[in-house]
């Protein structure tokens, strides 16, 4: 890759994560708190997503 597009991009993360920073401070502070099983209402849809996939890859195998 030309060595200008890879600075030009960089540059653009930078600037991409110097202005987004502001607006994900704000979400982290004032945003909903976790509550008591939320985190297994997350985990349960997850891991069948895992388990599916494995699935699938077992029938290729």
């Amino acid at each position: 890759m030309n060595i200008w597009l890879q600075i030009a991009s960089a540059a653009f993360v930078v600037l991409l994560l110097f202005f987004l920073y502001p607006a994900a401070k704000h979400w982290m502070q004032n945003g909903p708190k976790a509550k008591k099983g939320d985190w297994q209402a997350a985990a349960i849809p997850l891991l069948l997503v895992v388990g599916f996939v494995m699935l699938l890859i077992a029938m290729v195998k």
